[in-house]
């Protein structure tokens, strides 16, 4: 089985247009299904070789890509005309006689994936790279045509209700995050409970921020600014030249990625070294919010409360921490607004840079959050009601987990079944796969030996051209007319000729 990879071109960053060619990305390869609109327009469309134009039927890889998905085959079918391989892609070419289906399961089955994974090369799991020697080297188990075609046949039954059932807990977790959002900020503006009088408060408003609408709040509920209830502080810089020093003590510090929507995540908590000076002024205290900084713009503001799970723990910079003054409100409370409604205020008053977004502390201090009645047991109540709603939807949240991963070890126990020979049954009639593979190696030695009596015909045809001998001018001839030109042309500039893709 062949294969053959594209050539690295100058790109622009927006999809081709219907009549440009473009360049696929490895997100086309990714997700299992390919997807032809994941692609860069072509700027040098002079080093163009139709011959790596990607057409319906391919069977494609991404050689570079994360640990999960470097290797993983896609099956082409309606494709947009004019896309090409990149250099990070791989094309399959199978021979007559092999099912593509069941060659694209068989690239997707365990044994495979583990090869893949052991032989793919780089440090990092954010990209590894497979080498076409490599994939070339892990053997094919290949069955009779007739049974390749029984197993594509019932692992695209299976894989089929399969699908519709992750479709369904999926579209479940996406209702269960509206009703959550729901839930958070009704238990975050009192309107959660029975008796409640949902009413629209006014704010003063500010010429720093863009408020937008704000939800109603129960009776005897009030807006502030998030300053007037607490006190917003950022936290320390990486990489000064303190933290340098060896005799300065160690503690644990909490990055943007530990503050996850309604959650902190600590399963990975670096350290860092800091005077005692910053210790004591980072320290968190128990029932501090944690709010991102910056990240993805739908992830501004995201973040939860910090419960005292690590002594001497501090922040950095890319992290604001709220220390609620005077009991004012619930950390719950305000967290469970922030992670709701708030979310919107983050969005429209964040900062867009190139790749990230980001929201200054000055502009945090602005938001807009909800104030309960003084009543500490009134406020117990709210955070009570609410968590007991929250956690029964974390309950079904947790059950949609359960599911997706369910379906997942299913997909790869019918793959291993499959390709072990137990998941269809032989039959003694079919075509022995040694035919197969006899008929396969016909093809490619007279498709080498064609490739290689063209290749001498163009070598000949080339020297023909060499050897001619130039038909000499007459001794009477005028010379050739000088070019008129404003500006002549740059010393060695000539005209573009195609180039070869590389194998």
């Amino acid at each position: 089985m062949g294969s053959d990879t594209g050539k690295s071109f100058k790109c622009e960053p927006r999809p081709a247009a219907p009549d440009e060619w473009g360049i696929v990305k490895v997100s086309a390869m990714t997700w299992g299904e390919f997807r032809p609109d994941e692609n860069k327009a072509l700027l040098n469309e002079g080093l163009i070789n139709p011959a790596y134009e990607i057409r319906s039927g391919d069977i494609l890889i991404s050689r570079a890509n994360t640990v999960e998905h470097v290797g993983a085959p896609v099956l082409v079918g309606n494709v947009r005309p004019r896309l090409l391989l990149s250099d990070k892609s791989l094309r399959f070419q199978t021979g007559s006689g092999v099912d593509r289906k069941w060659f694209v399961y068989w690239l997707r089955s365990p044994v495979v994936r583990k090869a893949i994974a052991a032989k793919a090369s780089g440090t990092s799991d954010s990209m590894r790279n497979i080498s076409q020697p490599d994939l070339k080297a892990i053997a094919v188990p290949v069955p009779p045509a007739a049974e390749q075609s029984r197993i594509a046949d019932i692992l695209s039954t299976h894989f089929t209700r399969l699908d519709a059932i992750e479709a369904r807990l999926r579209a479940a977790q996406r209702y269960l995050e509206r009703l959550q959002d729901f839930v958070m900020t009704a238990a975050a503006t009192g309107v959660l409970a029975w008796d409640a009088n949902p009413q629209h408060m006014p704010i003063a408003s500010s010429p720093a921020v863009r408020d937008g609408t704000l939800p109603p709040l129960a009776t005897g509920w009030r807006w502030a600014r998030l300053q007037d209830i607490a006190d917003v502080a950022g936290g320390v810089t990486k990489d000064s030249k303190d933290q340098h020093d060896q005799d300065l003590p160690e503690v644990p510090y909490l990055r943007v990625a530990n503050a996850q929507r309604a959650q902190l995540d600590l399963s990975h908590v670096t350290r860092i070294r800091v005077t005692p000076k910053i210790l004591d002024k980072l320290r968190l205290r128990d029932g501090d919010l944690l709010m991102a900084e910056g990240g993805d713009r739908d992830k501004l503001g995201r973040g939860w409360i910090w419960e005292d799970q690590i002594e001497d723990c501090i922040h950095q910079n890319h992290l604001f921490r709220a220390r609620i003054l005077e009991r004012a409100t619930h950390p719950k409370l305000l967290g469970w607004y922030v992670n709701s409604a708030a979310r919107a205020w983050f969005e429209a008053n964040g900062k867009q840079s190139v790749n990230l977004a980001s929201i200054s502390i000055s502009k945090v201090k602005l938001l807009p959050v909800p104030v309960p009645p003084q009543d500490e047991q009134e406020q117990a109540d709210f955070v009570e009601l609410g968590q007991r709603v929250l956690t029964r939807f974390e309950h079904l949240a947790a059950a949609c987990e359960k599911g997706l991963a369910h379906a997942s070890a299913l997909r790869r126990l019918l793959l291993a079944e499959a390709f072990a020979g137990r998941l269809v049954p032989q039959d003694p009639d079919d075509e022995p796969a040694e035919d197969l593979l006899k008929r396969i190696r016909a093809e490619r030695e007279a498709a080498e030996a064609e490739r290689k009596a063209a290749r001498r015909a163009a070598a000949q045809a080339k020297r023909k051209r060499l050897t001619k001998p130039k038909a000499s001018a007459p001794a009477d001839a005028p010379p050739p007319p000088t070019p008129i030109t404003d500006t002549p042309f740059p010393e060695g500039e000539q005209t573009t000729l195609p180039l070869e893709f590389t194998k």
